[in-house]
């Protein structure tokens, strides 16, 4: 009997969340707060704001948006009508925030930076998932992410349909380029590699040439990273491997790339554009008295 998968949605510890957001206020509202809205706007006034998608994109960052509505003040409700890793169409309702007016645009630029920004992330990580849907290949990110946003950045990121590489220098072993060089070669890398790890971490190496690939099949990573080659050079280590390691393609990965390389064989794509170049998605919030 075959049992299938449940893909469930990637979700974020409330703590991570609440550190993250609570930082982010604190560097908006400065020593003296919002002074704008305290000037203006009476303390007992309360206002109803929508939060709606002028772009059409996938959603990620709502539970990052109703922390910085909630720390600013636990008594605004929030009603979210759709959820993290939701397509919406522009126009779409995403949702609406009611309580104590100040309060309420108080917390409304931190709320909208991470709902746009992850949004902008999980909508064009999906982009080059949907391009290369017709293949084995997965898209992925690297550590190539925003100081200090690397845990939401790859949140987003598997909103979209993407999956993650390694979170840090601590969770895996990737020996590349000038490790190779300082240790004195694959082979000299991966043994040491291979005596100092623990049984559950795995090894992956960076190389850039077939000869290289080569040792790396006789020395027995687990990963092999192919970095900028050519789609001729990916299909011929593709054969070479026989499925026996793990194949990362990276290097010149475009939305007009990105299907090509997938066709090969290889078994992901790690990219930096889904964390460092996405444009953000463009959403407003609209507030009303009462």
């Amino acid at each position: 009997m075959t049992i299938k998968a449940t893909r469930y949605l990637p979700e974020l510890p409330p703590l991570l969340i609440e550190g993250q957001v609570r930082a982010a206020l604190i560097e908006d509202l400065g020593r003296a707060g919002d002074i704008t809205s305290n000037a203006t706007i009476g303390p007992e006034m309360l206002a109803t704001a929508r939060l709606t998608a002028r772009d059409g994109g996938i959603i990620a960052g709502l539970q990052m948006a109703e922390a910085a509505f909630r720390l600013i003040d636990p008594s605004i409700r929030v009603s979210a009508h759709v959820r993290d890793g939701d397509r919406v169409a522009p126009g779409a309702l995403l949702a609406e925030v009611s309580g104590v007016a100040r309060a309420v645009l108080s917390a409304e630029r931190v709320a909208l930076n991470y709902l746009m920004h992850l949004s902008g992330i999980a909508s064009y990580t999906a982009r080059f998932a949907e391009a290369i849907a017709h293949t084995r290949a997965r898209v992925t990110c690297t550590r190539k992410t925003i100081p200090g946003l690397r845990a939401v950045e790859k949140y987003a990121v598997r909103c979209g349909g993407g999956s993650s590489h390694r979170y840090g220098l601590d969770d895996a072993i990737l020996i590349k380029d000038n490790h190779i060089a300082v240790s004195g070669g694959v082979v000299e890398a991966i043994t040491r590699a291979r005596a100092f790890a623990g049984h559950l971490v795995k090894i992956e190496v960076e190389v850039d040439t077939l000869a290289q690939f080569a040792q790396v099949l006789e020395a027995g990573a687990d990963v092999c990273l192919l970095d900028n080659m050519g789609l001729g050079m990916l299909r011929e280590a593709v054969a070479m491997n026989k499925g026996r390691l793990t194949l990362e393609a990276s290097g010149n990965v475009t939305l007009d790339t990105v299907a090509a390389i997938a066709e090969t064989g290889v078994d992901f794509i790690s990219t930096s554009k889904i964390t460092m170049a996405a444009p953000t998605l463009d959403i407003g919030m609209d507030i009303g008295i009462g």
